[in-house]
């Protein structure tokens, strides 16, 4: 029997983007066992609800994550809205659509290049986050802002589009399609990409669901769960169909994440189709009063969000459960039998935001 011994894992780490601390327990190279510590970077944004009244807590919200801020901005006005029984413009909820498809976009090819960056791949990196760079260019000219937008508020959105960028988005759109082709082709088809990714971590759909995987972790393993089928904002009018792999390895869980990219592409396209004219908010009165519980699907999977009001401007409790909190212990079951030098690289397959998760 080989001799065992635990290697710390993080929090600082050259390949990784997140303080991700992990005890490693290895025999010879072969991870054999993994213990994350989480808190590293805990803030306490949830008990600022206490401090910032209901309006203005969708900014603190927004920063729970920079890449997820319009989703967090979405999920906690929905959530809102719902308990004070406000109903949104249809507008208002087309743009919300167009404005988290593109953030989509935005947080996949981030990953992309991380992950490319992780294998050695610095020209596959440089040419995923300059095509990030146009969707960066696209939220910059409809919201004011590149990482934070703070159009989201309770009620609606504080920012329309005219016909000239709703117009302008469906051209940068257009050329993104076109330019993110052979950068698809290069991570599906590139033989080294495929030696590190094919066969490594392979997560069982059943796995996948008893440990309670979201997002493109679990839709890599088979499984089609795709919150956004539970009809929020403007995709009940809206064409989603989850997107699946069936192998559960690293390969699948970057082709789904690719293949997300394409079907965002054409949701922003029918969501300009279809926007209504009309009102981007309506009047709030009122302190709410009772409590709700939703979900969204975030970039990286399936978000919970959960507000309780006792008739005061400040929330009496906000909770949120982010993807990562539930894709940590499926990436741990991951790592079991990985060889050491994969290990960045199965933490970057979860596609892991720290920020969100220890808020």
């Amino acid at each position: 029997m080989a001799k065992r011994s635990i290697v710390p894992f993080g929090p600082q780490h050259p390949v990784l983007p997140e303080p991700v601390h992990l005890d490693l327990v290895l025999e010879d190279e072969t991870v054999v066992g993994a213990v994350p510590s989480i808190g590293y970077i805990h803030r306490g944004l949830e008990k600022l609800v206490e401090k910032r009244d209901f309006k203005q807590y969708v900014y603190i919200a927004e920063r729970v994550c920079g890449i997820c801020s319009c989703g967090h901005g979405l999920g906690y006005c929905e959530s809102v809205e719902q308990v004070m029984g406000i109903e949104v413009p249809d507008r208002a909820k087309f743009l919300r659509v167009i404005w988290m498809e593109m953030s989509r976009v935005h947080s996949h090819l981030l990953w992309l290049g991380l992950l490319a960056d992780a294998m050695g791949f610095e020209s596959l990196f440089m040419e995923s986050w300059r095509l990030r760079e146009k969707i960066l260019d696209m939220f910059d000219e409809t919201t004011g802002g590149r990482i934070i937008h703070s159009v989201n508020c309770v009620g609606g959105v504080q920012k329309d589009m005219d016909s000239t960028m709703l117009n302008g988005i469906l051209e940068a759109v257009k050329d993104l399609e076109k330019e993110m082709r052979p950068v698809a082709d290069t991570f599906l088809e590139d033989y080294t990409v495929q030696s590190r990714l094919k066969g490594v971590g392979v997560l069982s759909r059943e796995r996948a669901i008893e440990l309670g995987a979201v997002g493109p972790m679990l839709r890599a393993s088979g499984e089609e769960y795709d919150a956004r089928l539970l009809g929020y904002a403007a995709y009940p009018n809206l064409t989603v169909e989850p997107v699946t792999s069936k192998d559960g390895d690293s390969y699948a869980r970057c082709e789904v994440r690719i293949k997300e990219l394409f079907q965002s592409f054409d949701l922003i396209r029918e969501a300009i189709g279809k926007i209504p004219e009309g009102d981007i908010s309506v009047p709030v009165k009122g302190n709410p009063s009772g409590e709700f519980f939703m979900r969204i699907e975030q970039p990286r999977g399936e978000a919970v969000y959960y507000v309780k009001g006792s008739g005061k401007k400040f929330l009496e409790r906000f909770r949120l459960r982010t993807p990562t909190t539930s894709n940590i212990p499926p990436m741990v079951e991951t790592l079991k039998g990985c060889q050491l030098a994969d290990v960045p690289l199965l933490i970057l397959t979860i596609d892991p935001c720290v920020s969100c998760t220890e808020r």
